[in-house]
């Protein structure tokens, strides 16, 4: 059986308590995350093969965490040991990755250090249908840009499908090139781009309404720029044939109104509208709902299914506490009941 391989930097992330709590108690919560690993472990959890390329030094530390990956029913063989270091970051619960509160200490890390021709693709691709990686890798250095291109080119000619989630994170593109530089050469080579509408303007040159850049907006007119916005992203990127988009807003002062979409095949999916009063950990949210992609389509599942199930995951992730998500196939369906029943 074939398998969804995810490709990224594995991190550690320290969560202290705000005001200072942290020091007297001397103790900071810890994650083990990651973008990519957190769509890994959604998509085992969803008993999707999986497996996950990153790299890790060759210490104790590193071995638990293979251990607990292993028990997670994640495939480590393609992870590289090598290098010094893990990578930290720093967010104070409750806050979000992408405010200004995220501190990163993941200069000269393992995965950072890695070079082109260090991994052997033509074997890691063996038995795998698609290819998942992130904005983020290529925004530590060039040599991670050039190794995500490398993957990509190995992706197509092992006739790997490859998806990519445009996740960006302004703190890290500080090696002299900003995303557009980047990421359209990779987006060239993905089967299905997730991110959203800012997001595909600031990353690959896709055209916004002013607008809707400010945040101005009804939800029709949020919709019909997903619509036109994603041909805009397929007609440029030919081997496109995937568009998904997440609306997420503020509600009230520590809620959120969410909605996703689907672009395929000439139609916009679009999933329920869930509102959430408040939220217990806003990290790994967009990663499960990429990971609900990817089960959609692993699965080949019609696309209404795939973009409702998606978006309940990434629902239901709010919920939890940590980086990557621990909810069964049945929590996500469970989920979807209940809002349909509130909706009537």
């Amino acid at each position: 059986m074939k398998k969804v391989l995810t490709f990224g930097e594995i991190l550690l992330r320290m969560s202290p308590e705000l005001g200072g709590a942290w020091i007297g108690k001397a103790a900071i919560p810890t994650y083990i995350g990651g973008a990519e690993l957190n769509a890994a472990i959604a998509l085992a959890k969803w008993e999707v093969p999986v497996a996950y390329c990153s790299a890790m030094p060759q210490n104790a530390l590193s071995q638990e965490i293979k251990d607990e990956l292993i028990r997670k029913n994640v495939n480590v063989d393609a992870i590289q040991m090598c290098g010094e270091r893990i990578g930290i970051y720093y967010l104070p619960q409750g806050a979000d990755l992408k405010n200004a509160g995220v501190i990163y200490d993941r200069a000269y890390s393992s995965f950072a250090g890695l070079k082109t021709n260090q991994i052997n693709w033509e074997e890691i691709f063996k038995d795998v249908s698609w290819f998942h990686f992130s904005a983020i890798s290529p925004a530590l250095n060039q040599d991670a840009a050039d190794l995500c291109l490398e993957a990509v080119k190995a992706a197509k000619k092992a006739g790997v499908k490859v998806s990519v989630d445009l996740n960006y994170r302004a703190k890290l593109w500080k090696y002299g090139k900003e995303p557009i530089d980047i990421m359209p050469g990779l987006a060239q080579y993905c089967d299905l781009i997730m991110g959203n509408l800012w997001a595909a303007n600031k990353l690959l040159g896709i055209s916004i309404d002013p607008q809707i850049a400010v945040n101005n907006a009804t939800k029709e007119e949020y919709l019909a720029e997903a619509i036109r916005s994603s041909k805009e992203i397929l007609a440029k990127f030919e081997n496109c044939t995937y568009v998904a988009d997440t609306f997420r807003f503020d509600h009230g002062t520590e809620g959120i109104s969410y909605y996703t979409t689907f672009f395929a095949e000439d139609k916009l999916y679009v999933s329920p509208h869930f509102i959430k009063d408040k939220v217990i950990d806003k990290v790994g949210s967009g990663d499960c709902f990429m990971g609900g992609l990817l089960y959609g389509l692993y699965n080949e599942s019609p696309y209404q299914d795939l973009i409702d199930f998606a978006a309940a995951a990434a629902i239901g992730k709010l919920n939890e506490l940590g980086d990557a998500t621990n909810q069964t196939k049945e929590d996500v369906l469970a989920i979807l009941e209940n809002q349909s029943i509130s909706n009537k």
